[in-house]
């Protein structure tokens, strides 16, 4: 269900209509100070006018994305996973373009469209790339790019420091996972798609609308992020020393083919639990259960280069 790019411009291109760029780094993430650098760069050589603005609350990214809107041709916004999510209501409301620099620990949503992890590579892309449009997934209201979980992710995102990221980059989700799954009890919920129930005895829900998620995850091995699906499992680990034997499956996003990990793809779903449990999307927790999800297609533009994974 991927929407038609041929016709989108090149964002290079001298005649191109999109030469305004609205650029916003999270100086605190790493590399920050670089990619302002190289972005300035790369959008002179291009012939884009740079209009360089600070938002060091995050809260307030999703406003100053509507405040500039009407100035500006594209967004360049650097920073993490959590960042972007951040912008995701600015960007859906307004259709303004989003170029991303990966600047985050995992980058997962950059991954998955096959962004450069370079950020000089990234900034160049950023100026010469085309647009695609993408989906966002929606639980209760909040959207996200990546995934949604309940249950071990919650506390993974506690248990993950900035240290933890600093010192171990991508490996410190794993060193965080071991660590969580060791103490992470079980929880029941009801799964409702399509009309029927699914009941559940899980360590770990999760409703993807991307492809990769927690530092190289993968939501379902023909996942797409433009594929108007959202891919939803449940785990049931008998005890904590089943996780390592699950994680390459999880890497490859094989882990259907597992007898304790159950999976549906759907656009609407619903989980209920007994009492309220914290809901993480991309990295932050935004919401509780009751969660009601959905799939909004082509609700986001992006810059990016040509092709990108779909659902076979």
């Amino acid at each position: 269900m991927s929407p038609e790019t041929d016709s989108q411009p090149d964002l290079a291109t001298p005649d191109s209509p999109r030469r305004r760029a609205l650029l916003v780094v999270n100086t605190k993430a790493r590399q920050g100070r670089r990619a302002l650098d190289d972005v300035t760069e790369e959008c002179a050589r291009a012939g884009v006018t740079l209009q360089t603005v600070d938002c060091p609350d995050r809260d307030a990214l999703a406003d100053l994305v509507r405040a500039r809107a009407p100035e500006v041709d594209m967004l360049i916004l650097g920073g993490g996973d959590g960042t972007l999510n951040a912008a995701a209501p600015g960007l859906a409301d307004t259709g303004l373009p989003l170029a991303i620099l990966p600047l985050g620990t995992a980058n997962d949503l950059a991954r998955t469209l096959g962004i450069p992890l370079d950020v000089r590579a990234a900034a160049r892309l950023a100026v010469s790339g085309r647009v695609r449009r993408i989906d966002l997934g929606e639980v209760n209201g909040v959207p996200y790019f990546n995934v949604a979980s309940i249950g071990l992710s919650v506390e993974l995102a506690r248990e993950l420091t900035r240290e933890m990221k600093r010192r171990w980059g991508t490996l410190g989700y794993a060193v965080a996972a071991f660590r969580v799954a060791k103490r992470m009890a079980p929880f029941h919920a009801d799964i409702r798609i399509g009309g029927e129930t699914h009941r559940v005895k899980s360590v770990q829900i999760g409703v993807g609308n991307g492809r990769h998620y927690g530092g190289g995850m993968t939501v379902e091995e023909t996942a797409a992020v433009d594929d108007g699906r959202l891919d939803v499992y449940s785990i049931d680990l008998r005890g904590w020393w089943e996780w390592p034997l699950l994680y390459p499956a999880f890497r490859k996003g094989r882990q259907g083919a597992w007898e304790n990990v159950h999976t549906w793809d759907c656009t609407e779903v619903e989980i209920v639990t007994r009492r309220p449990r914290p809901v993480n999307t991309d990295g932050e927790i935004t919401t509780h259960t009751p969660a009601r999800f959905r799939v909004r297609p082509g609700a986001v533009a992006v810059v990016c280069p040509d092709g990108g994974p779909k659902r076979e």
